[in-house]
């Protein structure tokens, strides 16, 4: 995935996100949400390397990039 790629991955999630879910209420609850999608990429990347499921790897990581961008808006 190339930049561009991934940018637009990350811009549709966090639009996505943003419209199902009120925005986070507190930085302990913006943090909350960005250590369960980090935990989700954690459980992908500690796999061994022939057992991992890259497509999830990459939405998991897509995920934690928008749940951060969220933070920023949301928090900061």
């Amino acid at each position: 995935m190339v930049f561009e790629g991934a940018f637009e991955a990350v811009t549709q999630e966090y639009k996505r996100a943003s419209h199902d879910f009120q925005p986070f209420h507190s930085a302990h609850e913006g943090l909350a949400v960005i250590e369960e999608e980090f935990e989700e990429l954690k459980s992908e990347v500690f796999k061994s390397p022939s057992a991992r499921n890259w497509s999830q790897m990459q939405e998991e990581a897509v995920q934690v990039a928008a749940m951060a961008l969220r933070f920023l808006v949301d928090c900061c």
